[in-house]
């Protein structure tokens, strides 16, 4: 009697163990659309790394974020290109835009709540959260990465490792977002995976240079238009 009074308080205990636990496991992996302040797109534009400029593209993010339950605002992490103008016998300098001040300042959380940088100098440090498994869309779902098919690890930013506008000289925005055709962006590797394991190939936001900006030129390097969003307020 006293083994099966104890088997059963064990099993009570572990009964209401596994209760009380399972619902926070739930709620660990439950899409909070709320609390939500980070994504990549699901899906890009259509036209290659023509994205209507810096407009259209906060309008891709805000339009994916607000039919997954957002109500923010968002910002796309995209830096345009230094512009020198030399007509007229005289060479004047435009300075880009850099993605890390369109962003506000944090902190962001991916669409399981979970925490991705707590500011921007964070965001830009070693201890950014950004991988494979945290760097999800604005459905919660995993991007595809290095080894995936197809590749979708080449997202298109246009800056430098530090979020700057790149001013490394030639097209690094496919003119400005607005090119399907000419020209190159830089693209950083979400999963931190690259050819070797060197800075830039595991960059989350500075890693090479796209093979074109057409629709059919971004996969040949393993990207698909996709950009990173970041909630501003």
């Amino acid at each position: 009697m006293f083994f099966v009074l104890n088997r059963k308080a064990v099993c009570a205990a572990f009964a209401l163990t596994a209760c009380s636990f399972v619902p926070g496991a739930l709620a660990q992996t439950a899409n909070d659309p709320e609390k939500m302040s980070f994504f990549i797109t699901s899906v890009g534009k259509g036209d290659g790394a023509n994205l209507g400029g810096l407009e259209g593209a906060d309008a891709h993010c805000n339009a994916l974020a607000s039919a997954a339950g957002s109500s923010k605002d968002w910002a796309a992490y995209l830096s345009t290109s230094m512009v020198i103008d030399r007509s007229n016998g005289q060479r004047k300098v435009t300075n880009g835009i850099s993605a890390r001040d369109r962003i506000g300042s944090g902190p962001w959380h991916n669409a399981k709540g979970e925490l991705i940088a707590k500011d921007v100098e964070d965001l830009h440090s070693e201890n950014v959260n950004i991988s494979l498994k945290t760097a999800l869309d604005e459905n919660g779902n995993e991007v595809n990465g290095r080894g995936s098919r197809p590749n979708k690890h080449d997202i298109l930013t246009g800056s430098d490792s530090v979020g700057h506008f790149s001013t490394a000289g030639g097209d690094s925005t496919c003119s400005n977002w607005t090119s399907n055709g000419e020209g190159s962006a830089i693209v950083g590797h979400h999963d931190r995976v690259g050819l070797n394991l060197s800075r830039n190939m595991v960059s989350w936001n500075s890693s090479h240079g796209s093979r074109g900006c057409g629709e059919a030129d971004l996969p040949k390097s393993g990207g698909a238009g996709l950009f990173y969003c970041f909630a501003v307020k």
